[in-house]
């Protein structure tokens, strides 16, 4: 369904503007239908932007997004409204997406009035009530409430409805329950993991590991706007190859250790003069041969890892 080749992001910093920050550096993956993938790593390691790009808020610096077999990086007016009927987004603030002054099915009028001003009253009604009830709400108990009326999860559920109006293929769920309490946080995600069996395909962008394992058919360990690990995801939590993974593993906390028996390494050095594996500088298994840039290598089937030493 979509696939992206060689995507970079660059953003230009420094006194004007003369050095360049690779948030993603030369990604490749594809989502299939009925899968979910879920990209996986520390803040700053360039999920959000991947996200953003697919969504068309941030520009691509290179590379292609190809949806449907066509590449959309250049859509734009009626195209990339028609895009937007295909591939949609939710994110980690759900408060953040409302008008406190407005009401919060607020949302769907804005919908109905882009994308459906042919459908008459009742028709939208019964369209908007399915939607509702699709992500577990009761329309006569959440409509015609005001944002500070509504739980995160009711207003997180309200988003994705918002996007099951437009028969969305495509979701981006962008850290979506971060902000939830853990009673809501398994809601929604069998919410997700139910909207996949409906034939919805998503990204599922997170930096907690669990969630990733929980929900996810294909997993992506992102680092620095790098891929150090990809594949199938059971068969990275079961044998994590990269030394990245084997760290993000071992930050976990255990209920059976005191958190002061782990010792992690977790120095680092600046990445700018350094033209190697963006890991090196926090790597205790650094080899002369990682000041190069290590391809993804297949190790198995459906598990591939960005690192010489596994190769080896």
């Amino acid at each position: 369904m979509l696939k992206l080749n060689g995507l970079s992001k660059i953003y230009r910093v420094g006194t004007f503007g003369g050095k360049g920050l690779h948030a993603v550096n030369n990604i490749t993956f594809d989502i299939g239908d009925n899968e979910i993938v879920s990209l996986i790593g520390e803040s700053g390691s360039g999920k959000s932007t991947i996200g953003k790009m697919i969504l068309r808020l941030v520009s691509i610096s290179s590379g292609s997004i190809v949806f449907n077999g066509v590449d959309i990086t250049t859509y734009k007016g009626a195209a990339l409204k028609e895009y937007y009927r295909n591939v949609q987004g939710v994110f980690q603030d759900p408060f953040s997406s409302y008008n406190p002054i407005f009401k919060a099915d607020r949302i769907f009028s804005i919908i109905r009035e882009e994308f459906f001003p042919e459908l008459g009253d009742s028709e939208w009604n019964k369209k908007l009530n399915n939607s509702l009830e699709a992500v577990g709400l009761n329309p006569e108990h959440v409509l015609n409430k005001f944002p500070h009326q509504l739980s995160g999860g009711q207003l997180q559920r309200f988003l994705i409805a918002r996007a099951l109006l437009l028969d969305t293929h495509f979701l981006v769920a962008d850290e979506i329950i971060s902000m939830l309490d853990a009673s809501t946080r398994i809601d929604v995600l069998n919410l997700l993991a139910n909207l996949k069996s409906r034939g919805l395909s998503i990204l599922f962008i997170t930096h907690d590991l669990s969630l990733g394992y929980y929900i996810s058919d294909k997993s992506l360990i992102l680092y620095r706007g790098c891929v150090m690990e990809m594949g199938s995801t059971w068969k990275i939590y079961k044998n994590p190859l990269h030394p990245y993974t084997k760290m993000l593993m071992a930050s976990v906390p255990r209920l059976d250790r005191k958190w002061e028996e782990e010792n992690l390494d977790l120095e680092t050095i600046s990445p700018e003069s350094f033209n190697g594996c963006v890991y090196y500088g926090r790597c205790p298994f650094a080899i002369d041969k990682c000041q190069e840039v290590p391809p993804l290598i297949k190790i198995e089937e459906d598990h591939f890892a960005a690192c010489w030493k596994v190769s080896e």
